[in-house]
């Protein structure tokens, strides 16, 4: 029988993203995914986050509830990867002896022949590599979503920010050529994907490595020229790259969302300028006022970080003002946390974590009071849907079902219709509904009339028939000059690349 395998990721949506090439790699070397109620899979990787403080304890508590289980299946296999196996490297063996492999952020596709390898060898695998080569795009890549899909258009960050791990982690920037990555967007629509988000760590410093500011602006345009892509959306930009060029795409590509996802972290420009944060808060809510200039219904969301080194109660409360000031749709807010290897961490003022809670929390009854506000205006609007799987816990219970509108609301809508009749059973994930909202929360949105219309799309036939999304290595991955090496023959018994 077939090995099978399990992958638990935390994390950013890259994570996520890497998880989906994690899949593509094992299922291509012959693995099956194990069946949900599986506790025993033959593999099981963690795929892990390394910028929050509690990532570490995550992973060590999960790993040692794991090691009773392993011992109990002989064979059984446990692999570590992403940004919290870049750093720690040969500590998780260490510290977990019961590890197999250990790979990191630059050698994904290496985690097949690794298994193997510590299979054969009955000893652990630690292989981190200091630098991509190659392009974690060329990956065979197993969709989770029938209906979104994830595309890479750079990995790596050239900022300093002095709170963040991740340059440390996935290196500097690298940018993937324009033609690839459509490619790669064409290769999802084929298939019946109808929305991809570009990713990035800093997306719109696109075009650094081949010396194109608009390149980023480019792309998005490009994005609007194929045919069957019904929304485009990106994340994450950085204030300081963002343009005038890239505001005027969004608003003249019918296909891209006006929804945009563009870190604060902090309203003071003190601590802005501690965190290394390149822009000022009027720079930050410059960029706003022209975004709802060019799209009045744009849909602003953020992050925002509490409890900063050397960040006092007037810093805090410029945070809320800019807050107040920009009426964000929502926003991920989260309590300062040190993280070793970072300049913050050494830094004076380390902020008691009363102090902290106690700011966080007004921020999150802030934050709460305008977003619900800003949603109770949708009350009476019709909306167009992206039925989606997993967005409302409460969906079976309710008897609704659960998308995203085009600003990137969560919108929970009634499947009934004015005679009693219920479309539950013709609305298929990946289907385009519009309907009307009748209610609003700090977090959600709900439409509990009948659906306005509703559309079949190629994604819901997608799901129907239980297909998701499979892409192959997508062409040559990170520019190269001169003429490209010769490929070698593809060994019998493990993954290329």
């Amino acid at each position: 029988m077939a090995r099978t395998y399990n992958v638990v990721t935390y994390g950013c949506q890259m994570n996520v993203h890497d998880s989906e090439r994690i899949s593509g790699l094992l299922e291509q070397a012959g693995y099956v995914r194990a069946v949900p109620t599986d506790d025993t899979p033959d593999i099981v990787v963690f795929n892990t986050c390394a910028v929050r403080e509690n990532a570490d304890n995550r992973l060590y508590g999960n790993l040692g509830r794991l090691r009773p289980v392993k011992d109990k299946h002989p064979g059984m296999q446990i692999a570590v990867g992403g940004c919290l196996a870049q750093k720690d490297r040969g500590d998780i063996v260490r510290k977990a002896p019961w590890v197999d492999v250990v790979f990191g952020t630059h050698n994904i596709g290496a985690l097949p022949v690794l298994l193997e390898r510590a299979r054969h060898n009955a000893a652990a695998e630690v292989e981190i590599l200091e630098s991509l080569d190659v392009f974690p795009s060329t990956l065979p890549t197993r969709r989770e979503s029938t209906y979104a899909g994830w595309v890479s258009i750079s990995v790596g960050c050239n900022n300093t920010c002095t709170f963040c791990i991740v340059p440390a982690l996935r290196g500097k920037e690298k940018d993937r050529r324009p033609g690839d990555i459509l490619s790669e967007v064409r290769a999802l629509v084929d298939e019946g994907v109808l929305e991809v988000t570009l990713l990035g760590q800093n997306v719109n410093s696109y075009g650094v490595e081949f010396g194109d500011r608009y390149a980023f602006g480019k792309l998005l345009r490009a994005c609007g020229d194929i045919d069957g892509l019904e929304r485009v959306r990106f994340t994450s930009p950085h204030p300081k790259d963002f343009t005038d060029d890239v505001i005027a795409a969004m608003a003249e590509t019918p296909n891209v969302c006006h929804s945009l996802h563009m870190p604060l972290q902090s309203g003071s420009d003190d601590v802005l300028k501690a965190m290394r944060r390149s822009y000022r808060s009027e720079r930050y809510l410059g960029i706003i006022e022209k975004v709802r200039a060019a799209m009045p219904d744009a849909a602003i969301t953020t992050d925002i970080i509490v409890g900063f080194p050397g960040e006092t109660e007037a810093d805090f409360q410029r945070t809320l003002d800019v807050v107040r000031e920009a009426r964000f749709s929502s926003a991920f807010t989260f309590q300062y946390s040190k993280r070793p290897g970072t300049p913050a961490a050494t830094m004076d003022d380390q902020l008691p974590k009363q102090v902290v809670q106690e700011r966080y929390e007004r921020l999150v009854a802030c934050v709460e009071e305008i977003t619900w506000a800003e949603n109770k205006r949708l009350v009476g609007e019709t909306v167009e849907v992206l039925v989606a799987v997993g967005e409302g816990r409460k969906d079976e219970r309710t008897g609704r079902m659960s998308g995203r509108a085009r600003d990137g609301r969560l919108v929970h809508f009634a499947t009934g219709t004015p005679g009693g009749e219920s479309l539950a059973g013709q609305i298929r994930p990946g289907d385009i509904v519009h309907t009307t909202i009748t209610y609003a929360a700090p977090h959600h949105l709900n439409a509990d009339g009948a659906p306005v219309a509703h559309r079949r799309t190629r994604a819901g036939d997608a799901a129907e028939a239980g297909r998701s999304p499979r892409t192959p290595g997508v062409l040559l991955g990170l520019p190269t000059i001169g003429a490209p090496p010769v490929a070698p023959a593809p060994a019998a018994d493990c993954a290329t690349h």
